[in-house]
């Protein structure tokens, strides 16, 4: 089952009242549980989590191949997992960073939403903000580049 799909699963199981959500197919099986309060970034307030039965599904067979982008010049922040990029805390907030920024290892740089859990990404080296590779709100896959830090 492809990622799109995983997620558009998730939003009506977390727009609906619908508690639980089972589904097979020749991939493998999901379930989908809403569970405890949370929430995260204007999201509602329901945590879930989705347990592959039958194996995972393989990334490759999910995403279409794309040509390998110039790299930037620098050291490369990558995304540890597939998520949402945020650059800030919450929607009104401060960003993080801003190109130019002074950061410093282990220094929050941005957030990852995945499966409605914020994961603070930290510098793993300090330096100069040069990019920010990614827009506010965007989905980004693991190993993306995230920033380039100088």
């Amino acid at each position: 089952m492809d990622l799109r799909k995983l997620k558009t699963l998730i939003d009506l199981v977390s727009e609906s009242n619908v508690s639980e959500l089972e589904i097979t197919e020749a991939e493998g099986k999901v379930r989908i549980v809403k569970g405890a309060p949370g929430g995260s970034h204007g999201a509602p307030a329901q945590a879930f989590a989705a347990h592959p039965a039958a194996g995972p599904v393989p990334l490759a067979a999910a995403a279409p191949a794309v040509a390998a982008p110039e790299t930037p010049a620098g050291h490369i922040v990558k995304s540890p997992m597939v998520g949402t990029f945020y650059r800030s805390s919450s929607p009104g907030a401060k960003p993080f960073i801003e190109i130019g920024s002074q950061v410093k290892e282990g220094e929050t740089i941005c957030i990852i939403e995945a499966m409605k859990i914020l994961n603070e990404i930290e510098a793993d080296k300090g330096g100069t903000v040069t990019q920010i590779l990614c827009q506010n709100g965007q989905a980004v896959e693991y190993g993306q580049a995230l920033v380039v830090i100088e």
